[in-house]
């Protein structure tokens, strides 16, 4: 979503998570950390985190801004930013990956094994309704999550909330303000990608 944001044409190759193919020795070259997103740069450097990879292509195509045009804005946008994966998406990754069976073993992505833990479905899923409600309180006044411009936090925001669909979580009716939101940010040429 970011890089159709950014307007930008880079070659994408698609990796089977379902058949395990992060933890194949040929992808194991490219990413000790079997984890995706992966970007390659034309130097061959490899980055392995969406942070990273959006801070390279926020610095090297400026237009638009999606993590903020000046610095106060860089740190509110990075701060939000933080504050949506923190307590929406790791929120829905832990009850996700603690709970399905696809993960057996696999509950935290990477290369090490780790159990899944059955308490963390239900306090995962409760830490996902609580950063839904915080989102529909602080988009009271908002048209985006970073006050008017479009940014990399309602990138965030969209996809924590497409994420948790995956463990059956849709934000109430009576969010109204994320309920605004989220046809908004669904209406952008990025979200149907």
């Amino acid at each position: 979503m970011f890089i159709a944001e950014k307007n930008l044409q880079i070659p994408v190759v698609e990796v089977d998570l379902a058949n395990r193919e992060q933890h194949t020795e040929a992808f194991v070259k490219l990413n000790a950390h079997r984890t995706v997103p992966l970007l390659e740069l034309d130097d061959g450097t490899m980055l392995n985190t969406s942070n990273g990879i959006c801070h390279y292509l926020e610095t090297a195509y400026p237009e638009p801004a999606l993590m903020g045009a000046d610095a106060k804005q860089r740190g509110i946008i990075a701060d939000l930013n933080w504050r949506i994966e923190n307590d929406g998406f790791l929120a829905v990754g832990e009850s996700f990956r603690n709970r399905s069976k696809g993960f057996k073993d696999h509950a935290v992505a990477g290369p090490h094994q780790h159990a899944q833990i059955p308490e963390l479905v239900d306090r995962g899923r409760a830490r996902a309704e609580q950063f839904m409600q915080w989102l529909n309180d602080h988009l009271a006044h908002r048209e985006y999550v970073a006050g008017n411009d479009f940014s990399i936090a309602d990138i965030t925001a969209f996809t924590t909330l497409e994420f948790a669909k995956w463990i059956k979580l849709v934000p109430p009716v009576e969010y109204e303000n994320l309920h605004r939101w989220y046809a908004a940010v669904s209406a952008r040429d990025s979200a149907g990608l």
